[in-house]
């Protein structure tokens, strides 16, 4: 394994997937493997969340300025906000050599592809549409107009699931343990080689 395979692994899916919780696990099982590459948004920050931590919260009119200066590896406009992953944040997690990990949603995979950007692209999928729809709504945290619009976005991103090789690996989360298990095993050798790099250093 060389260390452009090691990273960055993208991990997407649907909003309510899991994917989140997937990734802090990850996080907190191999504390000081990871270095996220956290991204950039025009949304409100939600309760508890902390800029700089959780994402950059930034408004629509620098974002779009630094997009069009090729500032971005990846943006995407996605329930009427902007997303996206600057260059600059990526950078500073490669430096540190850290496995880095991108939390983006389908379009951003799709850039990061055009980007030839060397990458393992995960997909975390909730076990049905049905399932998807009763977790946001356990949530409380949305209002029906939002809800409806990543109900909506989330068969876009489904929808991916029939295009051949498009992700590496899909991950069903029907079963959190289960499902962390398989994510754990599949990023298990990227941990041990990670480590190897931080030994010989």
């Amino acid at each position: 394994m060389s260390v452009e395979q090691l990273i960055p692994v993208v991990i997407t899916g649907p909003s309510g997937a899991g994917k989140g919780t997937l990734i802090d696990r990850l996080k907190k099982e191999f504390e000081g493997s990871f270095g996220f590459c956290v991204s950039h948004t025009t949304r409100k920050p939600r309760e508890g969340e902390v800029d700089g931590v959780h994402y950059y919260f930034t408004d629509k009119a620098s974002i779009e300025k630094e997009i069009a200066e090729d500032k971005f590896v990846e943006s995407a406009n996605v329930h009427g906000n902007y997303y996206g992953t600057s260059k600059k944040a990526l950078q500073n997690v490669l430096d540190k050599g850290k496995i880095c990990i991108l939390d983006i949603d389908v379009q951003g995979c799709e850039s990061v592809k055009k980007a030839k950007i060397p990458a393992k692209f995960i997909f975390i999928s909730p076990p049905s549409y049905e399932e998807l729809e009763k977790r946001l709504r356990g949530r409380g945290t949305e209002s029906e107009e939002s809800l409806q619009k990543r109900l909506t976005n989330a068969r876009t991103e489904m929808g991916y699931l029939d295009k051949p090789g498009f992700f590496d690996i899909v991950i069903v989360n029907d079963n959190l343990e289960d499902s962390y298990t398989k994510l754990r095993d599949i990023i298990l050798p990227y941990i041990h080689f990670q480590k190897s790099l931080v030994r010989s250093e």
